[in-house]
């Protein structure tokens, strides 16, 4: 993207604009981008005012490093989100699930403002774009990635849901079902061929072509742009995905509690994250079991 002016101080994005395009970059590169407090409560300040500065049209998200995002950060559980979840120091389910579910606190819900801004959100995917990261850059309006970049659930086999529904409603039924089920994921060019995404260039491309579409979409009247996206999202509330995001944080945390996550996070704790990723995946052969040509190019690095 262009050189753009910093619109606000913030410990794990950074905001900035340059004329009528806004760029909110996640801005935790050593640890993938993944979400830990305070990042949800800041993206979603970032889209708020980008949402309210009369000059922006058009808010591109983006990942620093290597990565979009590794999704939640599951390394001791979900204790940094301390009382929020927990009563003296234990999952309290009573709490997990009002949190979860409610529009004013929860992560997934303050994640999911790009859906509910009026102006026009384009994702722009590379590298890892996993976990609750795939729920959250699904739910813009135009997501364009790396060929490269590696898309999935890998929560499908242990500890998590389904949270913003977007996998089900940009998928059929069979497509959708079987990600469900197995966790596959898919390279950029993949989810662009099945129509999970909106295109998939090179990642030398990438930058230049969000840049493209973005200025395209700023030659069009700010009214008419949002009069379309609510066409567009009001349909697809219309079949339920309000309903989706309600049940599925609600289900996530009962997952993430049950005798088998509570060993698997125990395991994370003993013998580190990359032992259980490697028992979960390892009979798959995918994400971080692939082999390199299925895995995103580590070399490939957005500069923030």
């Amino acid at each position: 993207m262009p050189d753009s002016a910093p619109t606000g101080e913030y410990e794990t994005i950074l905001a900035a604009h340059d004329g009528a395009i806004a760029t909110i970059t996640l801005n935790r590169p050593d640890e993938l981008n993944t979400f830990v407090p305070p990042l949800p409560d800041e993206f979603e300040a970032a889209v708020v005012a980008a949402t309210r500065d009369p000059e922006v049209k058009v808010i591109v998200v983006r990942g620093a490093g290597r990565a979009f995002s590794g999704g939640y950060d599951f390394g001791g559980g979900f204790r940094h989100w301390g009382e929020a979840i927990e009563t003296d120091g234990e999952w309290d389910p009573g709490k997990d699930f009002a949190w979860a579910s409610s529009p004013l606190v929860a992560p997934t819900q303050k994640l999911f403002s790009i859906w509910r801004t009026f102006k026009p959100v384009i994702c722009q995917v590379h590298g890892w774009c996993v976990g609750g990261a795939s729920d959250f850059a699904l739910g813009a309006d135009l997501v364009v990635a790396s060929e490269d970049a590696v898309i999935g659930t890998p929560y499908s086999r242990m500890w998590g849901a389904y949270l913003s529904g977007m996998w089900i409603y940009r998928l059929g039924l069979a497509k959708a079902k079987w990600h469900a089920l197995t966790g596959r994921p898919l390279s950029g060019r993949e989810a662009a061929d099945c129509d999970l995404i909106n295109e998939a260039v090179s990642f030398d491309e990438l930058e230049d072509r969000v840049a493209e579409i973005a200025s395209e979409l700023c030659e069009i009247p700010l009214s008419q742009l949002a009069a379309m996206k609510l066409c567009v999202n009001h349909a697809y509330e219309q079949q339920g995905i309000g309903s989706v995001q309600q049940l599925g944080p609600i289900l996530d945390g009962l997952m993430r509690n049950t005798p088998d996550a509570l060993r698997f996070i125990d395991e994370a704790a003993n013998d580190g994250v990359r032992s259980v990723i490697e028992k979960r995946d390892g009979p798959f052969g995918d994400y971080s079991q692939a082999p390199p040509e299925r895995r995103p190019d580590p070399d490939n690095t957005i500069d923030p």
